[in-house]
């Protein structure tokens, strides 16, 4: 081991804490050499952190009624699927068209129900069948009727 030596004039004193600052500042270097490289790159992840968080707001204000859209819709769909049930439920039970907005239920069982119900209490009345558009009946006897359609054929009529 060295002895101790006193310190006893200022230059003496400024070259030893000259030492021992410039190992300091090496390990301080060493420690936090790449210190402005993070500093870097934290600015560059701030700057996208912010245009992230810029296209996030933009897409939040492009598509916030797009849910309220998507469930007017779907309630839609499902009223005009109800009505589709509820008027073939009532042509398979023999109600009438005007009827069948009147049925009741949620499920197509529930709905079936209420028009079987409804049929009953209606008295079993069933729609009648739509007369044809054109009389296809001979009209009269049948030789006459024959004959008249004979001609019509042939001047061409029909």
């Amino acid at each position: 081991m060295e002895e101790f030596k006193p310190i006893t004039t200022q230059d003496e004193f400024d070259a030893v804490i000259g030492e021992r600052l410039k190992r300091e500042r090496e390990t301080l270097a060493k420690k936090y050499g790449d210190y402005d490289d993070l500093k870097n790159k934290v600015a560059d992840y701030e700057k996208q952190i912010g245009q992230m968080t810029r296209a996030a707001e933009d897409s939040a204000k492009k598509y916030a009624g797009y849910e309220k859209d998507l469930a007017d819709l779907q309630a839609k769909v499902k009223g005009y699927e109800t009505a589709s049930v509820k008027t073939r439920i009532a042509h398979e039970t023999g109600l009438p068209y005007e009827l069948a907005e009147r049925l009741r239920g949620e499920e197509e069982a529930d709905i079936r129900k209420d028009a079987e119900a409804l049929a009953k209490m209606v008295g079993g009345q069933t729609r009648k069948a739509a007369p044809p558009l054109r009389d296809t009946e001979p009209a009269g006897d049948g030789k006459k009727a024959a004959m008249r359609a004979f001609s019509a054929q042939l001047a061409g009529e029909e």
